[in-house]
């Protein structure tokens, strides 16, 4: 603050007095006081929504591209979908709700990771909570909850560098599938780029101490990344003992690029479901597609001939939801109608069987007792 000298009257001593200001300097300490506070709400709303997208401090430096500094209405002259009714899900309750709370205390217990959790599926109450003569059902993450890459609509996290893989997984999986008892069981991973074999051992073992643990009769899927189209890691799991392989082709080929992370690619995952089933032609290879992010129906027609002709076993298409305003929008709301037209165009193609609907996704329980049933006449 800037002073002036004032003598007083009769005396000899000086005093310090502020000096007025004129009109320009008030009016810009003003605005330079108006420009912090703006820069101190920026930075809050950068907080809170770290915070409210459950970010780390090395995926917010890693990934500032991903992170909007300013809360805005989303991209221009775009406006958000309003979510149809058909999207509306039931909740759990009764002896459902009793085996959701049991399987979600066991999760949290062994420290074990769910897909349904990590990627916010919505059919976690459902699945897990089973029903009137149902076998409740979860979809296993190992390897960790922390991806590689950074696909546009996933809601996994990310980074460069994972935590190491926990040595004791197969062990503890087994032990909570043989506690649940469960006749059917999902596995799925992150990507582990970073792991000279991707993963895909630790993968194996896991399936190999399930069948040497749980119930006789116990059938296994994977749903696998793409290892980088590695055949040596590709075999590995093929050959691990499991019942049906699993790897996603998430979308349209031309979609492919915008929607998944840039190690990814159409040609590449329809390579692996390939190899898979040349390996251990007794596998029943299975794959998903997600519609609302702007396909074609001859896009999606030509997506589903592709994967036949490679030997495909199942095929299933769901809606896609946006997970957090960082992911892809959702280009439009697929009706039940259509979904029924795409399954019985891909049963007419001679999938063994085509689940499809709004909330379908790629482990839906629906899907996996017809396989289980599928599978067993297959064996005999």
């Amino acid at each position: 603050m800037a002073f002036t000298l004032k003598r007083l009257a009769g005396q000899r001593q000086l005093l310090l007095l502020p000096k007025r200001r004129s009109r320009n300097e008030i009016a810009t300490i003003r605005n330079m006081s108006a420009a912090s506070n703006s820069a101190q709400t920026r930075l809050e709303k950068v907080r809170e929504q770290i915070i409210q997208d459950n970010l780390s401090l090395e995926d917010f430096a890693s990934s500032p591209e991903h992170i909007p500094v300013k809360q805005n209405k989303g991209l221009k002259g775009k406006h958000t979908l309003p979510k149809p009714s058909w999207l509306k899900i039931r909740p759990t309750t009764g002896k459902s709700r009793e085996n959701y709370e049991r399987l979600k205390k066991t999760v949290k217990s062994l420290g074990i990771a769910t897909v349904c959790e990590e990627a916010k599926c919505p059919n976690i109450g459902e699945c897990w909570g089973g029903g009137e003569g149902e076998t409740a059902t979860a979809t296993i993450m190992i390897m960790g909850d922390t991806c590689t890459r950074a696909c546009r609509f996933c809601a996994v996290k990310t980074s460069r560098a994972p935590p190491p893989l926990d040595p004791e997984e197969p062990q503890k999986v087994a032990k909570a599938i043989a506690d649940w008892g469960l006749d059917y069981v999902v596995l799925t991973s992150v990507d582990r780029d970073e792991l000279a074999d991707q993963g895909s051992n630790h993968f194996a073992e896991t399936v190999r101490h399930l069948k040497a643990t749980a119930k006789q009769d116990l059938l296994v899927e994977c749903l696998t990344p793409d290892f980088q189209g590695n055949e040596e890691c590709i075999k590995a799991v093929a050959e691990s003992g499991l019942d049906v392989f699993a790897h996603n082709i998430e979308t349209v080929e031309r979609l492919t690029p915008g929607v998944r992370d840039r190690r990814a690619s159409y040609v590449q995952s329809l390579q692996v479901l390939k190899y898979a089933k040349e390996q251990v032609p007794s596998l029943i290879t299975k794959t998903s597609v997600m519609l609302g992010l702007g396909e074609t129906d001859e896009e999606v027609r030509q997506t589903m001939k592709d994967c036949r002709e490679i030997g495909v076993d199942v095929i299933t298409f769901g809606q896609y939801l946006r997970p957090t305003k960082r992911h892809l929008p959702v280009k439009d709301y697929v009706t039940p109608e259509k979904f029924d037209q795409w399954r019985q165009e891909g049963e007419d193609m001679g999938f063994l069987y085509v689940a499809s609907g709004p909330l379908v996704r790629s482990s839906y329980k629906a899907g996996e007792y017809f396989l289980r049933n599928a599978i067993k006449e297959r064996l005999q």
